[in-house]
C-alpha cells in the first residue's frame, strides 16, 4: 500500500518538487562550512519528502542532548517555522476532500520534522 501511496504522491501531490526544493537548498548550505548540519537536515527532508508513505519519524538517541536542543532553536529562527507552516497549509488544503486525506496526513509528518529535525530519526514501518 505503501507503493502506491508513493507513486501517487511524487505524481500527484507534488512530491518530486519538494524534493528537489530540499535537496537544492540542503546542497547550498553544504557550501559554507557553517551551514553543513543544517544542509543536511534538509536532505534528510528532501528524502522523507519524496517518499513520505511507509516511513516513520522517531526521537534519535541524542534527541535531548544540548546541542540538538541550541541546533533546533537556530533552525526554528532561521526558516524552520515557515517551513513547518508551509506544510501545515497543504495538509489543510489537501485535508479538505477525502481522498486527500492521506496525503494531509504525510504533509503533518513532514511538518514536525520540518520544525525540528535535529535529534530526530526516519525509520521504516
Amino acid at each position: 500500500m505503501s507503493i502506491l501511496g508513493n507513486v501517487l504522491w511524487i505524481v500527484l501531490g507534488g512530491g518530486i518538487f519538494l524534493f528537489l526544493e530540499y535537496l537544492l537548498g540542503g546542497v547550498l548550505l553544504c557550501v559554507t562550512i557553517i551551514g553543513i548540519p543544517f544542509g543536511v537536515q534538509c536532505i534528510k527532508l528532501s528524502l522523507l519528502a519524496l517518499l513520505p508513505f511507509g516511513k516513520k519519524i522517531s526521537d534519535g538517541g541524542n534527541a535531548n542532548g544540548c546541542l540538538s536542543v541550541f541546533m533546533n532553536i537556530l533552525w526554528i529562527l532561521f526558516g524552520g517555522f515557515w517551513i513547518a507552516l508551509t506544510h501545515v497549509l497543504f495538509a489543510i488544503l489537501t485535508g479538505i476532500t477525502i481522498i486527500g486525506l492521506p496525503f494531509a496526513k504525510q504533509h503533518m509528518k513532514l511538518a514536525g520534522l520540518a520544525l525540528v529535525p535535529f535529534g530526530r530519526e526516519i525509520r521504516r514501518v
